[in-house]
């Protein structure tokens, strides 16, 4: 299979780039132009090694060791023992999706060629990106600070032939993966080991792969909540627009303009326009612009925040080749990741708390107008009634995830990295939030969907009868009770894999427009 090809260009990825890495597996190349800012940058440390003045993670030690100077002779070794000692990961492997993006932004910040390294690290980097070897990463381990060491190293083992990785789902030895792919292991030089390490890759791809989810529950909650407006006969008033442009806030503006477009041409809508005895729609209906695109700017902010950080320097010390000057810093500190993480986890903790009101509101026949629990023959049949119990227990787990992550700190390496920023923690709780949520989604889809087939011969919006169709592919009419679970699963797939968005990509792109 030929696969999609990216040319990578440090410092210029766009978010699109890295989209498209989580999304599959992609043959990277390096642009042409970044090779000579590699090259005078490992020259530049040839020449400090050379010249025998001691230089921090070049011939010194490392954290709390950086005045213990290496023999030139043990400069390899030293690398190597640097690996082999902070390979101390444990947990559950990440996911292929987010070691490429791991191994992606690794490759495109060391060619920068403020780093030192040769060009062969960052060959090897991409050979086994290409080759669909994925290093086995454990996803714990790191507190963000000093780079995510843990992790970056056992990513950092498989390039040298050691630990494990995966080949098609396959768990094997990583020297037989590269014997196999044709790729030579690589035997670091000085400051290679430390570069490869040092640096905040991990927590920026666990933080970006709950970006990317973030966007699809915003785009399916705005969808599904429009069709629970529908379901529950709620007013579209409240999306009038100049009720958003009084106030300006922009996400505000873009989610009640996707709302407006959804619920156009709804016969359920027409049928209550005149007369009705509801004077204002609860909050969970009428205030989803406001706290929807809350949540959208948030995601956008936290988007800028990680774009930027996906195309930086992180390692440490830094080589500038201009003035031949090698300095020790701390942009290895994940504290903006660590902010961005944490504010995504607000957002989808709001998508999913905000949903699991309107399913509550829905099966409450005082409130919907709709058959108890959403169900005919209610006692009989329970219909709804523990499906939004276990939307409650989600977004009630979501509420103690959404903690942030970024206040606390533990000083490590015998207090020489005396404050941290958790951003792993931070950035890795967020896909266990965001299934949380898309479950949630799933279940008010479900819910929507139902309330919407009780209102026949009256038809939805030609744009929601997109949204009801593509769930009742896959899930009938809840016509008695019968195993729900199955439904559930269907429907958070769906969530998960963006088609409660599809048929509405136009309107999915607005929201997220910079106005």
């Amino acid at each position: 299979m030929t696969l999609p090809t990216l040319t990578l260009q440090p410092g210029q990825m766009a978010l699109g780039d890295l989209r498209a890495v989580w999304q599959q597996a992609m043959h990277v190349q390096l642009a042409p132009e970044a090779q000579a800012g590699i090259a005078a940058s490992a020259a530049a440390i040839h020449a400090i090694v050379q010249k025998g003045d001691a230089a921090y993670g070049i011939n010194t030690g490392f954290g709390k060791l950086a005045r213990t100077r290496i023999p030139d002779e043990q400069l390899e070794t030293l690398q190597r023992n640097l690996i082999l000692s902070h390979s101390v990961g444990t947990g559950e492997p990440m996911s292929d999706a987010t070691v490429r993006l791991v191994m992606l932004m690794k490759a495109a910040s060391l060619a920068r060629g403020h780093s030192g390294v040769r060009p062969v690290v960052i060959d090897t980097l991409l050979a086994l990106l290409n080759a669909g070897i994925s290093p086995l990463i454990p996803v714990k381990g790191s507190v963000g600070a000093s780079g995510d060491l843990a992790p970056l190293s056992h990513m950092t083992l498989a390039l040298m032939g050691e630990g494990d990785v995966f080949v098609q789902g396959r768990r094997v030895p990583a020297a037989d993966a590269l014997k196999h792919a044709g790729i030579a292991p690589l035997v670091l030089a000085a400051k290679e080991g430390l570069a490869l390490i040092n640096g905040t890759q991990v927590s920026t791809a666990l933080a970006l792969h709950g970006l990317f989810m973030a966007e699809r529950l915003l785009e399916a909650g705005t969808v599904i909540g429009a069709l629970c407006v529908d379901a529950a006969k709620g007013s579209d008033a409240p999306f009038d627009p100049r009720i958003h442009t009084a106030r300006g806030q922009p996400g505000q503006i873009a989610v009640a303009a996707a709302t407006r477009a959804l619920l156009a041409g709804s016969q359920i809508r027409l049928s209550h326009l005149d007369n009705d005895e509801r004077v204002q729609d609860p909050y969970s209906l009428r205030c989803q612009p406001q706290v929807m695109g809350a949540c959208r700017d948030l995601i956008s902010n936290a988007a800028r925040t990680l774009l930027i950080e996906a195309n930086a320097v992180t390692d440490n010390p830094l080589v500038f080749t201009d003035t031949n000057e090698v300095i020790s810093g701390g942009n290895f500190h994940a504290e903006p990741v660590a902010f961005a993480a944490d504010t995504l986890a607000l957002a989808i903790a709001e998508i999913g708390a905000i949903s699991e009101r309107r399913i509550a509101l829905l099966i409450d026949s005082t409130l919907s107008g709709l058959p108890p629990f959403l169900v005919d023959n209610p006692g009989l049949n329970s219909g709804f009634m523990i499906a939004h119990v276990t939307a409650a227990a989600l977004a009630s787990e979501n509420k103690s995830h959404a903690h942030p992550a970024s206040v606390d700190s533990l000083p490590t390496s015998a207090n020489q990295e005396d404050h941290v920023s958790m951003a792993t923690f931070a950035g890795r709780r967020l896909d266990e939030m965001a299934r949380n949520t898309a479950t949630i989604l799933g279940i008010e889809w479900l819910a929507a969907a139902q309330g919407v087939d009780f209102h026949r011969p009256l038809a939805t919006s030609p744009r929601l009868a997109r949204t009801h169709a593509a769930l009742r592919e896959r899930v009938p009419f809840y016509a008695q009770d019968r195993l729900f679970a199955p439904d559930i699963e269907a429907a958070l797939q769906l969530v998960l894999q963006g088609e409660a968005g599809a048929g509405q990509q136009d309107l999915c792109a607005a929201i997220w427009a910079t106005p």
